[in-house]
């Protein structure tokens, strides 16, 4: 279920991707306002990250997903409505409705790295991890050349229409098969004990019936500055800024890279563009996968978490060579490797879900969300400035492999070894650690 959810929320997301040379010619928008209108989501999708992170942790995961869903699948569609304003209006009109979607998307992530620490054990964590994260790889795989088709034969708007129409779907699907652990009709005990003895967080209960989960357990300002404190977390944070980078890259200006640069119709760029998404799907499951068959083994789980990301960042590095290939066959699939590595070393929500005090998941979930996401916001500017002071793509696909460098570099030698944060300074008065 949080895969599926999670693949419709990047399909919402990444639609701006594939409409954006159609609404960008239609509307008149330079690369630089192009940027602007790419970041708007990640504004308020990063501001939005500890109230929503506070909400999870005092009124539950179901509860918060079901407003969230409805919210952005109604705004998903407005965006199509923009269409029919014109200039400046139809620039403002566009931006706020992204603004407003990344708002209401905000506690997605945190909503699934909590269900995950209280369903699943640390030896399974990896790869269940894995599976929701790699939705956003499968949504750009699926959707990608769907979207491209709506937009060729019904126009760019009719593609905010479609997803914001799935959207209210799933709704009703997540309201119908979301509990926790404790409250689901259909666990007995002993799967209980199993998840329980593993490490899951069981008692991380949503109390779908009435009024808040539980009473708040922490100091909301004194933890976010204890957990900010703690060199490994920190260090889990600027990974995931790192490793965003190329997130957003792919989900804004790679489809423009392939019309622009690569000379590539709308059509074939939405099939195009589903090839490194089918490599990073792939890479995202065999990442956690591996995860958690190196802890099984008895690697520690330290070394069983890095060892994936050490490779996948490696490889994702390849998107530099990009620059010195002519052959459009070759650049595809470079970047389908580079995408294959980036999925493949996506693991910082397995090591939040490792991490995380029991009493602050949504918390840490969410401050871990709005490092990665301001990559949402610096990505699609940085490189729309580069685009319009080179006019070539050349600098932004150093910027984007250098990320994948310093995500290695903030993995190894800030990180270091990987435990579960026991609260010591902002747990309130009668909460014990």
């Amino acid at each position: 279920m949080l895969f599926a959810v999670t693949v419709v929320n990047f399909a919402d997301r990444g639609a701006i991707a594939i409409t954006g040379p159609e609404f960008s010619k239609a509307l008149g928008l330079s690369p630089v306002q192009m940027g602007y209108v790419f970041s708007a989501f990640a504004w308020s999708y990063v501001l939005a990250q500890l109230p929503g992170g506070w909400l999870l942790d005092r009124f539950g995961s179901k509860k918060i997903m079901i407003v969230g869903l409805t919210l952005w699948s109604v705004l998903a569609m407005f965006q199509g409505a923009v269409g029919f304003l014109t200039g400046g209006a139809a620039v403002a009109g566009l931006f706020l409705i992204r603004f407003l979607v990344g708002a209401t998307e905000a506690p997605s992530f945190p909503a699934n790295g909590r269900i995950t620490s209280a369903w699943f054990p640390a030896s399974e964590r990896g790869f269940a991890s894995a599976i929701f994260n790699s939705a956003q790889y499968f949504a750009t795989a699926m959707f990608a050349p769907i979207m491209g088709w709506i937009t060729h034969s019904y126009g760019w708007q009719a593609v905010f229409y479609s997803m914001g129409g799935l959207g209210l779907i799933m709704v009703v699907f997540w309201n119908k098969i979301i509990y926790s652990p404790k409250e689901h009709p259909r666990i007995n005990a002993a799967e209980l004990e199993y998840i329980r003895a593993g490490g899951a967080l069981v008692d991380l209960s949503d109390h779908t019936t009435t009024g808040p989960t539980t009473a708040p357990q922490v100091d909301a300002f004194a933890c976010v500055k204890e957990l900010l404190s703690t060199r490994m977390l920190l260090g889990v944070y600027i990974f995931q800024f790192c490793i965003n980078v190329l997130t957003y890259f792919f989900l804004t200006w790679f489809p423009v890279y392939l019309v622009t640069e690569r000379h590539m119709t709308i059509l074939k760029a939405g099939f195009v563009a589903s090839l490194p998404a089918i490599c990073g799907f792939v890479g995202g499951v065999l990442g956690g996968w591996v995860s958690d068959r190196l802890y099984k083994s008895g690697w520690s789980l330290s070394a069983a978490r890095k060892t994936p990301i050490v490779v996948g960042m490696l490889l994702a590095m390849s998107v530099i060579a990009c620059n010195y290939i002519e052959s459009d066959t070759l650049v595809v699939a470079l970047m389908s490797l580079a995408f294959f590595g980036k999925g493949f070393g996506a693991l910082g929500w397995a090591v939040v879900s490792d991490t995380s005090p029991k009493q602050a998941g949504g918390l840490s979930g969410a401050l871990f969300n709005t490092f990665g996401n301001t990559a949402g916001i610096v990505t699609p500017i940085v490189i729309g400035y580069i685009l319009q002071s080179t006019g070539s793509f050349a600098a932004a696909l150093v910027f984007v492999g250098l990320s994948a460098a310093v995500a290695l570099f903030s993995m190894l030698f800030v990180v270091g070894d990987i435990h579960r944060v026991v609260l010591k300074k902002s747990l309130l008065p009668g909460v014990t650690s």
